[in-house]
């Protein structure tokens, strides 16, 4: 089993930064695939960003490329989301997920998640 545990939301004005972290816990060994989502009120849950195989690639949409990175410690079993320049729209419920199947596409169906962290932008 795996568990996965975001932390790092808050709530900070437009232009403001954030790091959100997702701690892995169980047998995390090759997962090669992790990723970020987030949910906004009143809307569907989106993929923002994912990593695959230990940082051999990642990928965003473009809502948040050039604002967001998304990486990852294997060492510590830890995926990251660096979020700068975060403007109200960014406003959401974030969601760290991952999965041992290999090749997952984007956006993808992932069998773990988190339970969620809140970010909030003020203008």
């Amino acid at each position: 089993q795996v568990q996965l545990v975001e932390s790092g939301g808050g709530s900070v004005q437009a232009g403001g930064s954030l790091r959100l972290s997702c701690a892995a816990y169980g047998n995390t060994y090759r997962m090669p695939c992790m990723g970020w989502f987030r949910q906004a009120p009143g809307t569907g849950r989106e993929q923002i960003a994912a990593i695959y195989n230990g940082g051999d690639r990642t990928y965003y949409i473009d809502a948040v490329k050039g604002r967001f990175t998304i990486s990852q410690d294997n060492a510590k079993d830890t995926l990251y989301l660096q979020m700068n320049s975060l403007q109200p729209d960014d406003t959401a419920m974030y969601y760290c997920a991952a999965d041992y199947r290999p090749g997952c596409p984007f956006p993808f169906e992932y069998n773990y998640w988190g339970q969620g962290t809140q970010v909030t932008v003020s203008s």
